[in-house]
């Protein structure tokens, strides 16, 4: 499918020119900083030199005293907690870090993580009476518990105490728990929106520490499961979540916990530079296998394991139900694939809405990912369990589908989520009009343009342009994710240098050194992931333009500089 290339509105010119005197740097690189709203020299401080005393004090977060003070008196009391967390990367790391931490000087500590198949999302019943049958008052929830209303009522039957650490959108309710954090709730005047679930937790732990003997110097030893929740929840790394970020970076690639280098070596990825990128697609999904194929039980006991050699035989284990996911999300998308194929409606549907009760239930929200990749339409994929068909929800930019999937309601049993995803059960009866519905809705309000893939162009570039001081300072923006992602950048008339060849295991992707027609000395690396269909033209010396960041490639030791193109135009393609 065709990419439209978009350009980035540029910076006001006056501010562009007064950052780059300011700071010494090409105009093109003060360009990508106001166009990411930083235009004075302070606040290019900030960005460029994040530090921990900026920090924000947690005790700004609403009810951060009453949490703290309920914890102590429990440890005060010798009180039986158990922290408790969702079974997705968000969740594993929180419950690890906390657990952990308050392990350190005190014994009274247990976790729990439900089961995806038969408890679901969020705060069970199931866990309430573990926790009454086992003499827990005080149970610490993170990373969910915001709309856990009923359950929140039935624990406190039991004389149980809930500390809620959630960070996601609350309802016009909010639960009646003990303590509750999250910065998105009414009269929270927490400066800070965006954190993960495991940075509020953190946050719970700052404040632990400036009211009691554990140690600040001992906390930061936790922030590399900080920055695997920031990454593997795609939340943006801005403010305060930039600061994590950086400093879990730091603490990842020098001394990881045993579980986290266990599975770093099992990405092949221990002789480099570890970097966001590296987290969501080499460290997130093996953490994420555990709960999706068994338990996120065993995602929890490698992140707090001391031991090298358990960390060892918990990663293999994780590791196979990784590969076995990844098998198994390629049988449902091609599956997948194959059902739109074989029904003569699917090519002028705006929505896609697939079910099959075989389907594994643990990786159908990979699989409407992969879907809008190849159709770019909003997707629902559905599988059966328990006896009701029970699905994820996938949109593409720009377009809502939580609002669509709140229209359907009244043939839905439950549902939630947020605007680019979304979860919901139904009965199987209800399918078939589900499916109607959501098209029907979906083809009202989507616009051809939310239809059609983009590609966002920053800022157009010079190859010649990309030195060793171009190149030294971009990666200062650092860490990329949401809300900064890696540059974009376009250069025209690029040509190849004769040395061209197809790689990958499919044989899909380029490998080339190009330069521009007007200099030529000025050669450079470049990659073009799935795009081998353009090696007849590229290799006899066509010019082409090219969208593409600029990526730092480690290999053997040895770091060079690539542009790592994301779509391709040919002079044929252009005209």
């Amino acid at each position: 499918m065709d990419r439209e290339w978009i350009n980035k509105e540029p910076g006001a010119e006056n501010e562009v020119a007064g950052l780059a005197a300011a700071l010494g740097i090409e105009y093109v690189l003060a360009n990508l900083l106001v166009q990411r709203g930083i235009k004075t020299f302070e606040q290019a401080r900030v960005f460029f030199s994040p530090l921990l005393s900026d920090l924000h004090d947690p005790f700004l977060m609403k009810n951060m005293g009453l949490a703290t003070e309920r914890l102590l008196s429990a440890i005060r009391k010798n009180e039986n907690i158990l922290i408790y967390g969702d079974y997705d990367v968000d969740g594993t790391t929180s419950v690890a870090m906390v657990y952990s931490f308050l392990k350190l000087r005190y014994p009274n500590l247990s976790f729990y993580i439900p089961d995806r198949y038969t408890e679901g999302y969020g705060i069970s019943k199931k866990a309430i009476d573990f926790a009454g049958d086992n003499n827990i008052s005080l149970i610490i929830a993170l990373d969910c518990g915001i709309k856990a209303i009923e359950k929140i009522k039935y624990a406190r039957t039991k004389n149980i105490d809930f500390i809620i650490c959630d960070h996601h959108t609350p309802g016009d309710i909010i639960p009646d728990a003990a303590a509750l954090l999250d910065p998105r709730q009414p009269e929270c005047e927490y400066p800070y929106k965006d954190l993960s679930g495991c940075g509020v937790g953190f946050k719970f732990l700052q404040a632990l520490t400036m009211k009691s003997e554990y140690e600040w110097e001992e906390l930061l030893n936790f922030l590399d499961l900080v920055v695997v929740s920031i990454a593997s929840d795609i939340v943006p790394i801005n403010g305060e979540n930039r600061i994590l970020a950086h400093y879990g970076l730091l603490q990842l690639n020098k001394n990881p916990c045993f579980g986290l280098k266990s599975i770093i070596k099992l990405g092949g990825i221990e002789n480099k530079s570890i970097s966001i990128d590296d987290i969501v697609f080499k460290i997130g999904p093996r953490i994420n296998a555990a709960g999706r194929m068994k338990s996120g039980n065993q995602a929890v006991e490698l992140l707090i394991t001391c031991d090298d050699r358990a960390a060892r035989e918990i990663g293999d284990i994780i590791n196979v139900f990784n590969n076995d996911r990844k098998s198994i999300d390629r049988t449902i998308t091609k599956e997948a694939i194959k059902m739109i194929a074989a029904d003569s409606r699917s090519e002028d549907r705006k929505s896609t809405v697939l079910f099959n009760p075989k389907w594994h239930k643990g990786v159908i929200g990979i699989v409407a990912s992969r879907l809008i990749e190849t159709y770019f339409r909003p997707t629902v994929i559905l599988t059966e369990s328990n006896g009701l068909a029970t699905g994820s929800a996938r949109s593409v930019p720009g377009f809502d589908i939580y609002q669509v999937v709140e229209a359907c309601s009244d043939l839905l049993e439950n549902f939630g989520g947020h605007m680019y995803a979304a979860g919901m059960t139904m009965k199987l009866e209800n399918v078939e009009p589900f499916r109607e519905r959501f098209e029907e809705l979906v083809s009202e309000n989507i616009t051809p343009e939310q239809l059609s893939p983009k590609i966002e162009v920053d800022a157009r570039i010079e190859v010649k342009a990309i030195d060793a001081k171009f190149c030294r300072i971009l990666k200062r923006f650092q860490p990329f994710g949401p809300d900064n992602m890696s540059p974009v950048f376009m250069a025209g008339k690029l040509v190849s240098n004769g040395a061209i060849k197809i790689v990958g295991p499919h044989s899909e992707h380029l490998k080339m050194e190009v330069f521009s027609e007007d200099a030529h000395n000025h050669v450079i690396q470049a990659i073009a992931f799935n795009q081998a269909h353009h090696y007849n033209l590229i290799s006899c010396g066509i010019p082409f333009d090219a969208c593409f960041t600029i990526d730092e490639n480690e290999f053997r030791g040895k770091k060079t500089w690539q542009l790592n193109i994301k779509d391709l135009k040919t002079r044929e393609d252009i005209t």
